[in-house]
């Protein structure tokens, strides 16, 4: 007899719901290198959520013993070991982390932690990454950690990773790092957090323009000597808005996107629609505007089928922005195939490995196009 699986069984700890998807994130990358599937039970076995403070305790523990490990391991010539170990401490911290109303002086030493194990990682990496400071606002600047292709003879491809707000650019040095490197190109992980890991973010969340952080980022790698500036691309991670949308939509030196492509912006114009047409006093922009009319690189549009969002409400919605004549690509991972939850958390290898062959592709085509624009400028 066949069983039936529902992918919410997944989720661990009744009424702690935020957790259990948590507890499935780290699970989901431990593939990646970004845990190891024992630790994550071994630890999920000493946590008792009656106890307030147990959830980041147990985490840190297990992050701390990677951390020790690391240290060993560099201590002892084995920079291998060291490294896989730096990754895993840094999901761990970041685990430990979830827990918000932990006091500000365990979260400071958090962000410390994890920031050490990410400067430790790139460091010796070969050849060396960089943390690297992006001029946005007057008064604000953001921090990123650019890895550079492992070819330093050419200008190479690059792929920008960045986080709706909230994310952090310490989970790509494990998520996506190397399907960008594997491929020959760089990657630069970067968030709106700030040097200071956030601890000044919440003034800034509510701002109506964050999304013009894209072009601070895209200012900056104009100017490094080791990018091709017609091969950029960029990975907006995290579906619940249009953030890295309306950026792209404002810059026009992107050669490729992975985002929402404006969905979110659809969901908002069509609610807005029918409160107007059931008689409610709603504002809406004008009907000659369209975010998705604006985009003008390629775009690629992931789901899940047991994401926030029906797949064929999305089917629709990303047809909607086809009508007009936008190069949009949709994929929906089903539930057989996983990849299938909300960011693709119960198998973010099965997405990235699409993704990020989606991004080589373009990126291809656009070298080329560049090429022969050069062989025959007229």
């Amino acid at each position: 007899m066949r069983s039936e699986f529902d992918p919410r069984d997944l989720i661990h700890w009744s009424g702690h719901e935020e957790l259990g998807l948590q507890f499935m994130r780290l699970l989901g990358v431990a593939q990646e290198g970004g845990a190891t599937v024992s630790e994550c039970f071994v630890t999920a076995s000493r946590i008792d959520l009656s106890e307030k403070e147990s959830w980041p305790r147990e985490w840190k523990r297990t992050a701390d013993v990677n951390y020790e490990r690391a240290k060993r391991a560099l201590n002892d010539g084995h920079l291998l070991t060291a490294k896989s170990n730096w990754l895993r401490a840094i999901s761990y911290y970041l685990a430990a982390a979830t827990d918000f109303d932990s006091p500000d002086e365990d979260i400071e030493g958090l962000l410390q932690s994890i920031r050490t194990c990410a400067r430790s990682y790139l460091e010796h990496l070969i050849p060396g990454g960089e943390v690297v400071q992006i001029p946005w606002l007057d008064d604000y600047s953001l921090e990123g950690y650019f890895l550079p292709s492992q070819n330093i003879r050419d200008r190479s491809a690059v792929v920008i990773c960045i986080g709706e707000p909230g994310h952090r650019k310490e989970e790509f040095l494990y998520k996506t790092a190397r399907y960008a490197r594997d491929r020959g190109m760089s990657l630069l992980a970067v968030d709106l957090l700030g040097p200071d890991g956030g601890l000044h973010f919440g003034e800034l969340v509510g701002r109506p323009d964050l999304e013009t952080a894209v072009g601070s980022v895209l200012d900056y790698l104009l100017t490094r000597k080791d990018v091709d500036e017609t091969r950029i691309a960029i990975l907006g991670d995290g579906g619940g808005s249009s953030f890295v949308a309306r950026g792209i939509a404002m810059d026009q030196r992107l050669a490729a996107a992975v985002c929402d492509g404006g969905v979110w912006d659809l969901l908002e114009r069509n609610f807005l629609r029918r409160r107007v047409s059931s008689g409610a006093a709603v504002s809406t922009p004008g009907s000659e505007y369209s975010l998705a009319q604006t985009l003008k690189c390629p775009v690629l549009v992931t789901v899940g089928e047991n994401g926030w969002l029906e797949a064929d409400r999305v089917f629709d919605l990303v047809n909607q922005l086809r009508t007009d004549r936008q190069d949009v690509s949709l994929k929906i991972f089903p539930g057989s195939e996983t990849a299938s939850c909300q960011g693709h958390i119960d198998n973010p290898s099965l997405a990235n490995e699409f993704i990020f062959d989606w991004i080589a592709d373009r990126l291809r085509t656009t070298a080329s196009a560049a090429s022969e624009l050069l062989t025959n400028p007229s």
